[in-house]
């Protein structure tokens, strides 16, 4: 059977201004919205137009965390994902990008997808990693940062946006494919969606059932910092009035 595997991260929500502890040890997570990772969600309603086209057949979303992370999964399973399966890794420390890895490449020899594809990053830690790690570990071509992807019969053609225009590539199946923000827009999850998925089945994992082992921790934070805040701006009637106040900031 023809499946695509989907990786689902859950982050603080985009819309949602993030605030840094007193003591600097980390953000506030108590009481904010959280949300599927935005490039995450671009790859979920990627997957689910490749199945409505009818070139899969299931559509598998996959969560790796503690289960924190069920209500993102329910949500997956609510635009349209057939299955949600969280892979339940507890602790503080965040999951590292090998480790996520690790985890689909046990998954894919499970499930023998057709694709797996993830967001091109995440927007907490803006490491970009899981796609390239797991394509090196599958012995499987990988497009990256794709903003549009075709496929025909057993290639996919993607897109990618690059510093000097587009370039194309074409890889054969299965491949792991990473998602830009072009791609596509996610659809509008609906209450009845929503309230139907609540009552649905979440298949549970551990690393020690896949037989995986936890990559060494990586970089420790040792500090976090808000952004200095920003003076206001003044308005300026003319070029000589501009200077004269970059003089007086010592900017030039």
């Amino acid at each position: 059977m023809s499946s695509i595997l989907v990786g689902i991260k859950r982050v603080i929500d985009y819309s949602v201004r993030v605030r840094v502890k007193p003591d600097g040890s980390g953000v506030v997570t108590d009481g904010v919205k959280m949300s599927i990772n935005p490039f995450d969600e671009i790859a979920l309603e990627e997957a689910l137009r490749i199945k409505e086209r009818g070139l899969a057949q299931e559509v598998i979303a996959v969560g790796i965390g503690p289960v924190d992370i069920q209500p993102q999964l329910r949500s997956a399973l609510a635009m349209g994902a057939d299955r949600a399966l969280l892979v339940q890794v507890d602790g503080p420390a965040p999951v590292q990008p090998l480790t996520a890895a690790r985890v689909f490449l046990k998954l894919a020899h499970r499930h023998q997808p057709m694709l797996v594809i993830l967001g091109k990053q995440a927007i907490d830690d803006d490491n970009g990693q899981t796609g390239q790690m797991l394509a090196a570990l599958w012995d499987r071509p990988q497009a990256t940062y794709t903003s549009k992807l075709e496929l025909d019969g057993g290639r996919a053609r993607a897109t990618r946006e690059i510093d000097t225009g587009l370039e194309t590539l074409e890889v054969d199946l299965p491949a792991v494919i990473t998602t830009d923000l072009r791609l596509n827009e996610p659809r509008y999850i609906k209450l009845p969606d929503i309230m139907k998925a609540k009552k649905r089945p979440l298949d549970t994992l551990s690393l020690a059932e896949l037989g995986v082992e936890a990559a060494a921790p990586g970089p420790r934070v040792v500090k976090l910092t808000a952004p200095a805040v920003r003076s206001r701006g003044i308005m300026v009637k003319s070029v000589d009035e501009l200077v004269g106040a970059l003089k007086q900031r010592g900017v030039i």
